[in-house]
């Protein structure tokens, strides 16, 4: 393959087995996924274990070319066929002959063009526009859309003949949502791709990886791979953090994100604390240094106690240890209050709650399960 399917996800490698299962047949294949997901690196995984694999893969977006000259594009035209043909043009269907075609975004092909494609793929034969010479053809069609056909058939889009006669193995591209855990290995594979010659491989750090798995990625792999590109070239062989990158230079909704991730990390601070477990009890690793390091008598190193100290002027108390309530209880408390009337400001919407504490939703549910804690929506 021209280029390899990254990923040890459940979903990627299920996909990996069905282009392995369809390749070696001669099955139309029917790609579907949302824009940027990866179809057309599918379509060519497909091809390149075929049987066909020597000869043409030929591409073509048929939302990307103009109504009027898709037919001269796919069939191809003779001389003086129309004002500007001033030579024989082959198509891409006939460019195609012994090989794969791939049909792009078939679903944004006008209906008068399914027609003349749908005979293609029945008979065989290919008509140059000014031509009444059929020529034999021999392809593989793989198709791909980001529409739902069955719903474009039903608003009269898309000829239900044609969408039967494409679909007979269909393949679903999951989102990059979807597959999350991939996002680090793509990291990965695309700071490679673009690192420039003789430069270092650009390495993101622990919490901007976290960050990059959090965001939703609307435009799936093409957009990460656009992004690591732009890395690359603005940090080159750097090793970056998110705060090193201006946030114009994020997608729209990370740098919120990078917020949430750290508010995350505060709060498994405060469970360690909860816990009887302070930061001086692990490892430079994170693993537990052992019983005689942790436990609420572990020893504290001064930005421990700082914290504290902060902890309890803002509640009022001189020093906490003398007031019978463990820094356990005291942040236990602190958390609850504010969580509550965080709910009660969003009118009981959690969702709402969670971006007024810049917070993850998920982590907002289990604080709330956790107190047991009224969420009552107006």
């Amino acid at each position: 393959m021209s280029e390899t399917i990254i990923g040890n996800s459940p979903a990627t490698q299920d996909l990996l087995s069905l282009i392995g299962a369809i390749a070696p047949t001669e099955a139309s294949v029917l790609i579907t996924g949302e824009s940027g997901a990866g179809k057309e690196l599918v379509a060519q995984g497909i091809h390149d274990k075929s049987l066909r694999s020597a000869h043409p893969f030929v591409a073509v977006n048929c939302g990307a070319i103009p109504a009027e000259l898709l037919e001269s594009e796919l069939f191809g035209h003779k001389k003086g066929s129309f004002t500007g043909a001033i030579s024989d043009h082959v198509g891409r269907v006939q460019s195609a002959h012994a090989g794969t075609l791939f049909l792009d975004e078939i679903g944004d092909m006008p209906m008068a063009m399914q027609v003349k494609l749908l005979r293609v793929l029945q008979e065989k034969v290919v008509v140059p526009v000014g031509s009444n010479k059929p020529v034999n053809v021999d392809i593989r069609v793989v198709a791909a859309t980001h529409r739902n056909l069955e719903e474009e058939i039903k608003e009269g889009r898309f000829r239900a003949d044609l969408y039967y006669r494409i679909n007979v193995v269909p393949v679903c591209v999951a989102p990059l949502r979807d597959r999350c855990d991939e996002v680090p290995a793509l990291v990965e594979h695309f700071a490679k791709i673009f690192a420039a010659d003789k430069t270092p491989t650009l390495v993101l750090d622990a919490k901007f990886l976290r960050v990059m798995k959090a965001y939703d990625w609307p435009g799936n792999v093409r957009e990460l791979s656009n992004m690591m590109h732009r890395l690359s070239v603005l940090h080159p062989g750097q090793r970056l953090s998110v705060q090193d990158v201006a946030p114009t230079m994020l997608p729209v909704g990370m740098g919120e994100l990078a917020h949430d991730v750290g508010d995350s990390e505060q709060s498994s601070l405060l469970d360690m604390m909860f816990d009887g477990e302070s930061p001086a009890a692990q490892t430079a690793d994170g693993r537990r240094a052992g019983p005689a390091a942790a436990g609420p008598q572990a020893q504290l190193s001064e930005d421990d106690r700082e914290f504290e100290s902060i902890i309890m002027r803002a509640q009022g108390f001189d020093d906490f240890r003398q007031q019978g309530q463990s820094l356990k209880g005291i942040l236990s408390d602190v958390e609850q209050d504010i969580i509550q009337r965080a709910l009660s400001e969003t009118d009981g919407n959690v969702s709402r709650c969670a971006k007024l504490l810049r917070m993850q939703r998920t982590t907002l549910i289990e604080r709330i399960k956790k107190y047991d804690l009224k969420v009552v929506a107006a």
